[in-house]
């Protein structure tokens, strides 16, 4: 199974390829390795939100990275910054994993810890005798 580390383009969307049309852009449908999750993609799109042209990716859907370019010239420089943002993302969608995992340990930790001193004390109260 593939991970997060492992997203990255792997090609062009064979039932969307790129077309010259008359408008004065180009399409662009880019394929991922594989399925990304809805909060990676959401991440993704909030950190490419400044790439001109426009990038996003459908969180729904988590496979098509859709672009653009005016000029045909600029395919490869849009390519190698979408791939940078692509990089960029999934180590912060593994940094925020690893901080989560902390996280939830350390408040597991900390109700360890004080379920072990409320069975202490419930121990102590067990123990008193209350006979005279």
């Amino acid at each position: 199974m593939e991970g997060i580390s492992d997203i990255r383009i792997v090609g062009i969307d064979i039932d969307r390829p790129p077309l010259i049309r008359k408008e004065p852009y180009i399409d662009l449908f880019f394929r991922l390795s594989h399925k990304a999750p809805q909060d990676w993609c959401e991440d993704f799109n909030k950190l490419i939100k400044d790439l001109v042209p426009q990038v996003k990716i459908d969180k729904t859907e988590g496979l098509f990275i859709n672009a653009y370019v005016r000029d045909m010239d600029h395919i490869p420089d849009h390519f190698d910054k979408i791939k940078k943002k692509i990089s960029t993302c999934n180590k912060h969608y593994i940094e925020n994993i690893r901080l989560k995992e902390l996280a939830a340990a350390a408040k597991n930790a900390s109700l360890v810890a004080a379920a072990g001193e409320q069975a202490r004390l419930n121990a102590i109260i067990a123990a008193l005798d209350f006979d005279d």
